[in-house]
């Protein structure tokens, strides 16, 4: 399949970012829809990027903004619902939404981002969602090959996890930790970037459900151990039994920002963590946490941008 226009779908977020910049590397001409222009202006210095104010929850704007697109990447994610942001909404309506005007628009590829725990009748709104959102997002593709990307916690420079530690990590000396047992295969960015770039026009990834992750599997407490260590800081790490890491989740969910919700703690108690190693479709295996995290956590900032480059070179 010969694919020469990709329109992505959440493009101006941390993720989708990435995968512009992977599918400009690749020639493709990209559509990044936004709601807010300033947000997406980062990527217009990439060559092949042209950037487009859309509500991807309107159909009519959908449909202008799919004309002339061989594939679509929908990359709309939330962690936690507020005032009109609901996971319904996000991760069922929109999907299917964004099927059904790829459909009526002859797009001729649908790549879709779910979670690792997607399910129906998972613990949390936020899987269960995810898991619902993947079969509304089946029925109404119909017959347009479509791939179903799960990802485990996703790393990188400018990620919501672990510089959330590192800011927990400079500024208290004890950390109360809820659900610090529970278990992750953190992913980079750049590789979850790749594995999309890799699927656009490729034949062997259609139909397929994929869970991507790290190389190793890590504990919520030895992630902040990990952060804490990078950045040359010792601090204690206390483990909240399971009533006040409630109470603790309670607290913060009504504060500014919500670092943390009753209903992150219940996406908690299920292990996200891949059946299997890591698709071997994709010709690559991904990077260690080890081997990227320190260059942009502990301020190397300007190294971090080729951090990449070295990984992909074997360096």
């Amino acid at each position: 399949m010969q694919i020469a226009s990709v329109c992505i779908v959440g493009g101006s977020g941390f993720v989708g970012s990435a995968v512009a910049d992977h599918l400009c590397a690749r020639g493709l001409r990209v559509r990044v829809l936004t709601r807010s222009r300033p947000r997406a202006m980062a990527l217009a210095v990439l060559p092949t990027v042209e950037i487009m104010v859309c509500n991807p929850h309107e159909p009519t704007e959908l449909a202008r903004a799919f004309d002339g697109m061989d594939a679509v990447v929908n990359l709309v994610g939330i962690l936690h619902e507020g005032g009109r942001r609901t996971f319904v909404a996000n991760h069922i309506e929109l999907p299917r939404t964004l099927a059904e005007a790829c459909r009526r628009a002859g797009v001729q590829q649908l790549l879709h981002m779910s979670a690792l725990g997607a399910d129906p009748a998972g613990p949390s709104a936020y899987q269960r969602s995810k898991g619902e959102g993947e079969a509304a997002v089946r029925a109404a593709a119909g017959t347009i090959p479509l791939t179903i990307f799960r990802p485990s916690v996703i790393f990188g420079e400018g990620d919501r996890f672990l510089n959330l530690f590192a800011t927990l990590v400079r500024l208290f000396p004890v950390i109360p930790l809820a659900a610090a047992g529970a278990r992750f295969q953190p992913v980079w960015v750049e590789d979850v970037a790749r594995c999309f770039a890799e699927s656009i026009g490729n034949p062997r990834t259609f139909g397929g459900v994929y869970e991507l992750g790290g190389p190793k599997v890590y504990t919520l407490e030895e992630l902040v151990r990990f952060v804490a260590a990078t950045l040359g800081r010792r601090r204690a790490v206390v483990r909240l039994p399971a009533p006040l890491g409630t109470l603790q989740a309670l607290v913060l969910e009504h504060l500014p920002g919500a670092l943390m919700t009753r209903d992150n703690l219940r996406s908690m108690s299920v292990d996200n963590v891949c059946a299997g190693p890591f698709p071997g479709e994709f010709g690559f295996k991904p990077a260690a946490l080890e081997a990227v995290v320190p260059e942009y956590l502990a301020g190397s900032v300007a190294r971090s941008r080729y951090s990449r480059y070295r990984h992909y070179a074997g360096r």
